[in-house]
């Protein structure tokens, strides 16, 4: 079993990838969670909270189409050193303005919407990528790994941020943030790959771009999956957004607490990737994805009725395992679904899903938070998310008659032996 859930370490480009990305990732949860805390203490406001995170994901919406184009059209690898680049570089300049003293909110605004401008080139690529490191046979088990290791450094992030801004303030975890960027750099410099197949652009740029959409638009089974992907993405996930909220306002657990709540939610999503990993195959995710969107939900509801840090942590381990199933497992199914000539720019529309729509739903849980208060805010977001995964779950069988004539009239690029599931 073991030998199975690690099977794509057997590529050593992906060994470096995980081992740089792992370094990377803490010190981007580190980051996250002293924004997080920064803009909340200088502002105070739920509201505020939520269009921080609008300027950090608003730019993934609005640009990942180019980057998806781009990540078809150019290397990947020199993508991904460019952006990574830009991301350490941003990362020294919000240590230095905080740790100067100079930092105010409107400086962490603009800040934040010029990283969201980077991942929206990063991030196509990035996924896009995975099938250079490891060919289709492993595509499934690397993204799982992929997703293990964004959550383990999930866990271990928030963490080390707490100890490091209640000991000497938020600019510390920009700073160590900025020096991990080396990790994944030098990793990426260190692979050895063959030279990249690109796509030939048919038509203008905006042709080029347009034609991932086109395919998800055409693939029913893509299409579902993108569309829970987004209700949950607008409704629940956003749950993230209000958690100084709770760790200051209704658990009175402080900075310590943060770390708690979000450690918390990241060793559950670590555990449903693992889960995912453990797969041989991509059949049955498609039940998997509705069971999970279902758990989320419900885990939200009674998170947001407890008064107790340790019944919160123990609440959100359950509902970070179901997001992380959720997000991962469409993952898969978008990613088997998608021929290779395709992969840039369809993974840009899965971005987009995923971290584009989400500003908007930053922006309603801020909203909602500061009108109705933030537990009433996260139990409509859980709920919502329920009734979405029940209304896929009916369809699935639909969908799966869908999949197979897709399939069997081969416009989904299984030429070279790819599995298209079935559900």
């Amino acid at each position: 079993m073991a030998g199975a859930t690690f099977r794509a370490l057997q590529h050593r480009n992906f060994r470096l990838f995980l081992a740089g990305q792992l370094v990377s990732l803490i010190g981007t949860w580190m980051q996250n969670v002293a924004q997080s805390w920064l803009i909340y203490r200088l502002t105070g406001s739920p509201l505020l909270l939520g269009l921080t995170s609008f300027a950090g994901q608003a730019p993934v919406f609005f640009l990942a189409a180019v980057g998806g184009a781009v990540a078809d059209r150019r290397p990947r690898r020199s993508v991904l050193l460019a952006t990574q680049t830009a991301s350490m570089a941003l990362a020294f300049a919000f240590a230095t303005l905080t740790l100067s003293g100079l930092v105010r909110a409107w400086h962490v605004f603009v800040l934040a919407a010029a990283l969201g401008a980077v991942n929206a080139f990063d991030m196509p690529a990035r996924q896009a990528f995975v099938v250079e490191m490891v060919g289709k046979v492993d595509l499934a088990n690397a993204i799982a790994l992929n997703s293990s290791m964004f959550n383990g450094a999930r866990v271990l992030g928030p963490s080390i941020a707490r100890l490091l801004v209640a000991a000497f303030g938020e600019g510390w975890c920009f700073f160590a943030n900025g020096v991990s960027f080396l990790a994944v750099i030098g990793g990426l410099a260190a692979m050895r790959l063959p030279p990249p197949r690109l796509a030939k652009p048919s038509g203008g740029p905006l042709t080029h771009a347009a034609e991932g959409f086109r395919f998800v638009v055409r693939t029913s089974p893509m299409r579902a999956v993108l569309l829970l992907l987004a209700a949950s993405g607008v409704t629940a996930m956003p749950y993230a957004v209000l958690m100084p909220v709770f760790a200051d306002r209704v658990l009175h657990a402080g900075a310590r607490g943060l770390g708690v709540l979000m450690g918390a939610s990241g060793l559950g999503a670590l555990a449903g990737a693992l889960a995912l990993a453990s797969r041989e195959s991509a059949r049955g995710l498609g039940r998997w994805v509705a069971v999970a969107a279902v758990e989320f939900g419900a885990a939200l509801v009674l998170f947001s009725l407890s008064r107790a840090l340790w019944l919160s942590a123990a609440l959100l381990v359950l509902a970070g395992g179901g997001m992380m199933v959720q997000t991962a497992a469409s993952n898969t199914l978008v990613q088997t679904m998608t021929p290779d000539a395709l992969r840039g720019r369809v993974m840009a529309v899965y971005a987009m899903t995923i971290v584009g729509l989400s500003p908007l739903g930053a922006v309603l849980a801020g909203g909602a938070a500061t009108r109705i208060g933030a537990p009433a805010a996260v139990a409509g977001g859980g709920a919502v998310s329920i009734a979405c995964a029940l209304l896929f779950a009916t369809r699935l069988p639909a969908l799966r008659a869908e999949a197979r004539r897709l399939a069997a009239s081969g416009r989904l690029g299984t030429a070279d032996g790819a599995r298209v599931p079935s559900d």
